[in-house]
Parts: C-alpha cells; sequence; structure tokens
C-alpha cells in the first residue's frame, strides 16, 4: 500500500494542534505527504522538529486567517485528502451568533475551495461528541444517527443568553450540519466523512517546555497526577478516546474515500478515580491520591456504572476499521509519563500546598 500512497498530499489544516499533530505523524507513518497549515511560521518549529525524521515528505504552508474566503487555495494545490481541523474559535467573551456564523463559514470556505480542486478526493472535518449529545433526554444511548437538537434550538430561540459552552456546541452544531448539506446540495466529486471525538487524552506530538502551557483535555490526567482534583468540566460526563485513534480513523478515512458516514470516537468512561487508579497500579508510590479505588466506573473494560443513563456508542469504528481502541490504561499511562518531567520540576511544595489548583483552572476542553 505505501508505493499506492507515497505520492499522495494530504492538507492538514492547524498542524500544530493536539489532534492535527499527530493527524500528520499518522499520514506520514502511512506513506503520504503532508502539508500543514499554521497562522504563523514561528509556531511550527517544534512540530517541524518532532516530524524531522520525514524529510521533505512534510512541510508547512502559512494561512494567517482560515475565516477568509479562498484563503486555503494555493495550500490546497496537489492535495488528494483534506483533514480540516483548524477552528478558531473563542469561547469565552464570544458572541452567539458570529460564533456560529464564523464556524459554518470556514467549513463552507474549506469544501468551495476543495471543489475547486480537482485532485481532491476525501475531504474529512473534524467535529466532536458536542454536535451529537444533548443533555435532558433521560435514558439514551448516543450513536452517530443523533445531533444536539438542545444547542441548535437554544440557538433558534435565545441566542443572546447563551453560556460559552453552549454557543460553543452550537457553533459546532452548525459546522457539521454545514458540512453535510453541501455534500447533498452540490453533490462533490469527493468523499465526505466527520469525526465526532469525545474529550481526547493520550500524548501529544509536542510536550510544551512548561506546565503552564499545557493546553487542552490532557490536563485533566496531568491534574490528577499532580495529586490534585481534576477540572470540574471533565467530572460529569467523563467519556474518552485517544488521540492516536482519532488520527487513525482519520487516515482510515481519506485511504479509503470514506462517504457519507459519522464516526462518534469513544473507547472509555474514565472519571478521576479510574485514572487515579491506572496511575496508582504503575506508580504505587506517586503523588496521586488514593480516593475509593474502583468508585465511580465499572470494569472490565472502563464502562460507565449502571446509574449513568446517557452513554456513549463509540464501536461503529471499531467495526468498519476492523481495529479496536488504544486501551484506556495505555492511553492514561502514556499520557502521563509525556508530562511527567514538566510536573518533576515544579517542585513538591506545590502539590502539598495544592496551590496550584490555581494553576490548573485553565485547564478547559479545547475540542470538546
Amino acid at each position: 500500500m505505501a508505493q499506492e500512497t507515497e505520492k499522495k498530499l494530504v492538507l492538514v489544516t492547524g498542524v500544530t494542534g493536539y489532534i492535527a499533530g499527530r493527524t500528520a505523524e499518522a499520514f506520514l507513518q502511512a506513506g503520504y505527504r503532508v502539508r500543514g497549515t499554521v497562522r504563523d511560521l514561528s509556531s511550527a518549529r517544534q512540530t517541524q522538529k518532532a516530524l524531522s525524521q520525514f524529510g521533505s515528505q512534510f512541510e508547512i504552508t502559512v494561512v494567517p486567517d482560515i475565516c477568509v474566503r479562498w484563503a486555503l487555495n494555493e495550500a490546497m494545490e496537489g492535495c488528494t485528502g483534506v483533514v480540516q481541523i483548524a477552528a478558531p474559535m473563542k469561547v469565552s467573551g464570544q458572541k452567539a451568533i458570529p460564533a456560529v456564523e464564523e464556524a459554518v463559514s470556514i467549513v463552507n470556505n474549506v469544501l468551495e475551495t476543495a471543489s475547486e480542486h480537482q485532485s481532491v478526493e476525501s475531504a474529512v472535518l473534524m467535529s466532536t461528541v458536542s454536535a451529537i449529545r444533548r443533555s435532558g433526554t433521560g435514558p439514551h444511548t448516543f450513536t452517530e444517527e443523533d445531533w444536539n437538537t438542545e444547542a441548535e434550538e437554544m440557538f433558534k430561540t435565545d441566542p443572546d443568553n447563551m453560556s460559552g459552552g453552549m454557543i460553543y456546541k452550537a457553533a459546532k452544531v452548525a459546522a457539521e450540519r454545514a458540512f453535510w448539506k453541501y455534500r447533498e446540495t452540490n453533490k462533490p466529486s469527493f468523499a465526505m466523512a466527520a469525526i465526532n471525538p469525545s474529550f481526547v487524552h493520550g500524548p501529544p506530538l509536542v510536550v510544551p517546555n512548561s506546565v503552564f502551557k499545557i493546553k487542552g483535555t490532557t490536563g485533566f490526567i496531568v491534574s490528577i497526577q499532580a495529586g490534585l482534583d481534576g477540572p470540574d468540566v471533565f467530572k460529569t460526563y467523563p467519556w474518552w478516546v485517544d488521540v492516536r485513534d482519532v488520527a487513525r480513523i482519520i487516515v482510515f478515512c481519506v485511504k479509503n474515500h470514506t462517504d457519507g458516514e459519522r464516526f462518534l470516537a469513544v473507547s472509555a468512561y474514565g472519571p478521576q478515580q479510574a485514572v487515579a487508579d491506572v496511575l496508582r497500579s504503575v506508580r504505587p508510590n506517586s503523588r496521586v491520591e488514593r480516593g475509593v479505588p474502583g468508585e465511580g466506573y465499572a470494569m472490565p473494560g472502563y464502562r460507565a456504572p449502571e446509574n449513568e443513563d446517557q452513554i456513549l456508542d463509540g464501536s461503529k469504528l471499531v467495526r468498519v476499521t476492523g481495529q479496536d481502541y488504544i486501551s484506556y490504561e495505555q492511553s492514561v499511562v502514556d499520557t502521563a509519563n509525556a508530562y511527567e518531567p514538566l510536573l518533576a520540576n515544579l517542585g513538591p511544595s506545590i502539590y502539598i500546598k495544592k496551590m496550584s489548583q490555581k494553576i490548573f483552572s485553565y485547564l478547559m476542553p479545547s475540542s470538546k
């Protein structure tokens, strides 16, 4: 298969991001060439270094503002695959209507540009579980057939009073709706698929040089391995998937020209206690708080407890690809190993006084 794909070029937008970086790596490992977009060339140095073993197979192109129509026209030249991950959205201080309009505009810009390039064979959208899951529905198992109609309805009826989190969800739903509407209306020649991951952890391609620069959902594990409570946002609905599995399904979709499919990517139910139990099993003398082992989740397989009435079903990904998810234990341990050197540099007093709760208070989900 390497001979068939070695000359194919894939565009990955926002390539310095957590998911995008691992996605670029996965394509390169599969024999593709990758062109990654960044807003500023200086931000790509660490990513370029991490992927330097692939030489000229990986290249960077600067796209200052992906929101501008035709901004990706030059970057898409010669590409057979387009992976839209970049989504420059501010959750706090953002108004609902412009946020949703911008999210839709980005998707339409990408697809319109792809339609102008005959080389494009596949387009994949990085969506989110937030476009699927809604609250207040009672017992329900969410699959790729579901949509977050709650966020849609709130946006229609009361956009001026939406919280930052609900604005985020409404924008994500609208963006994916636009993606599928484009397919239905324009019937492009390229295949189209969307990926809807739950909260994502797993080791990053590039580890920041300071714990204060950690971004995204990996902060949940980092907090717990530091002996602290994890950020509250991850406690109420702790469904997880490894970033490497997200990258894998993206490559699968491009490689197989998967068309008209959504993939809910979720492998485990991992509340704070589950993280603590995994870390203490491999590091019994670590600073991780013991808690009540086994509390709040079901085994084997890190499943939701019986009293959890909203379930995420990520089995379609396994059925279609023929490959199971990376185990929850492996994902937690690999993430912790990646960040442990940064925690070691903080010194012991930060754990004793628990003052670093303030440090970790910024650890909000960047993509869910």
